[in-house]
């Protein structure tokens, strides 16, 4: 168990909100690649759709309203794919997406509004177009960047690859960490884009990389940003990642498979699901705040295919994603209902007609941000079970005098429940849902609940209570 963390106080109270660059918002058409496509065409892993960094500064009254408090924007330098993680110059944005002066403004107009903006630290490998790989191409064993890479044999050979890759592919060649010059231009990346006004960065594939360059690379940022907030994606074992020395704070894709299987497939009942989160707890300590809770990203199936396209499921986890401990990353239009299966399905153009929105889904994510502003117990509370039983999930969060009882039921509608209310009992004789208004009575310190729908979500608040 962590019984001490140090990460930026701000994290914990802010939900993050990820863009995929070219996917969001075409601000300018005058820097669009030749041959982009119709914004509404179905995304492929090569067209591009022109999204850009004024397209994102012109969106930021949308999710300024949305409540979004920081965006992590997945890479938008200088690279010939339309996802940008084939680096081709790590100190350039692609003009694809702008200049740097577009960069500074987009960071000028988001910190007025209290955003701040975490980028995409792609420090494992580069692309088959960044200058030190095109010199070692070019002069093979005779390149003074030959050892900034991991090559097998010369002359250079892309199939099959003759250099080490990332997952295989040869236009990702992965970047030689033991080489100092490697480690201190990267470092050098690290500096530059925080002292230009980034807030953090997340670490791409960060378990192929040495940890002792997580080391360095943490040191060398909190010099240049004391106040940067630095997360890893991790997909499953994060004890690494925890012992205070490299991030703040993991993207928590083990808590996102424990969310669908109780939430999304019935996987897994009430208990099973609160053994799991009870482990995530014990292994987090006081890490668990600052780690990122999502439903989706650029790597998976968006929230509502994975629901089968059920609303009602997907609003169910959400629920529970704002109100559980953690910090909140939305995926650019789970909010507003977008629905595709996997990558490149899941990175289509942002839908801005808001006729084909889900306003259902649209109206509960805005109210389950508001709901994490006004209540500190959903931000910084303790964590109560108060009933497993079968389908029926209900817990306490709880800061001084601010109570929230959230009770979820995926499965089939259970009649006469009573939710014994634990450390709630006597805040109120009544506990009103925040979400829809319908209110539950309180008897003998249970809460009695007549009817629980199935697939039903509800956010509690004493009634009469000073935060209500």
């Amino acid at each position: 168990m962590i019984e001490h963390w140090s990460a930026p106080e701000w994290v914990r109270d802010t939900v993050f909100y990820q863009i995929f660059p070219d996917r969001f918002f075409n601000g300018d058409p005058a820097n669009d690649p030749p041959g982009t496509a119709a914004w509404d065409c179905a995304p492929s892993r090569d067209n591009f759709l022109g999204g850009d960094l004024a397209g994102i500064r012109a969106k930021l009254d949308y999710l300024e309203r949305l409540g979004a408090g920081a965006l992590y924007l997945t890479p938008f330098f200088r690279a010939r794919t339309n996802h940008r993680y084939d680096t081709s110059d790590y100190l350039q944005v692609d003009p694809a997406v702008g200049t740097l002066d577009d960069f500074r403004a987009l960071v000028d107009d988001a910190h007025r509004r209290d955003i701040r903006l975490i980028l995409d630290a792609v420090f494992n490998h580069c692309g088959d177009g960044f200058w030190a790989f095109e010199d070692v191409v070019k002069r093979g064993a005779a390149s003074p960047y030959a050892d900034w890479f991991s090559v097998d044999s010369y002359p250079i050979t892309a199939t099959p690859p003759s250099y080490q890759t990332c997952g295989g592919a040869a236009f990702l060649p992965k970047l030689n960490h033991d080489n100092p010059a490697v480690r201190e231009y990267l470092l050098q990346v690290t500096r530059a884009w925080l002292e230009q006004g980034a807030d953090g960065w997340r670490l791409d594939v960060p378990w192929k990389v040495p940890l002792d360059f997580w080391r360095a690379f943490r040191a060398e940022a909190l010099r240049a940003n004391s106040d940067a907030y630095l997360v890893a994606e991790v997909w499953r074992g994060t004890a690494p990642w925890l012992q205070g020395d490299t991030v703040h704070g993991v993207m928590n894709y083990r808590l996102r498979a424990a969310i669908l299987d109780f939430c999304a497939w019935d996987h897994m009942d009430a208990e099973d699901f609160d053994y799991e989160l009870a482990q995530l707890r014990d292994e987090h300590g006081a890490s668990a705040p600052f780690h990122l809770t999502l439903l989706g990203s650029h790597d998976t199936a968006r929230i509502l295919t994975v629901c089968s396209g059920d609303v009602v499921r997907a609003r169910l986890a959400a629920i529970f994603q704002f109100t559980y401990i953690g910090v909140p990353m939305i995926y650019y239009g789970d909010e507003i209902g977008m629905a595709s299966e996997n990558d490149p399905l899941c990175r289509a153009g942002m839908i801005w007609d808001e006729r084909r929105w889900n306003m259902r889904l649209h109206d509960t994510y805005r109210q389950l941000i508001a709901l994490r502003r006004t209540h500190p117990a959903l931000t910084q509370g303790s964590f109560e079970t108060l009933t497993t039983f079968n389908g029926i999930y209900a817990y306490h969060r709880c800061l001084d005098q601010d109570s929230v009882v959230v009770l979820l039921n995926p499965r089939e509608t259970r009649q006469n429940m009573r939710i014994p209310l634990g450390h709630a009992t006597g805040k109120s004789t009544a506990w009103e849902d925040a979400l829809s208004g319908e209110r539950f009575l309180v008897q003998d310190g249970t809460l009695v609940c007549d009817s629980v729908p199935s697939r039903a979500g509800y956010v509690l608040l004493p009634v009469n209570s000073a935060y209500d």
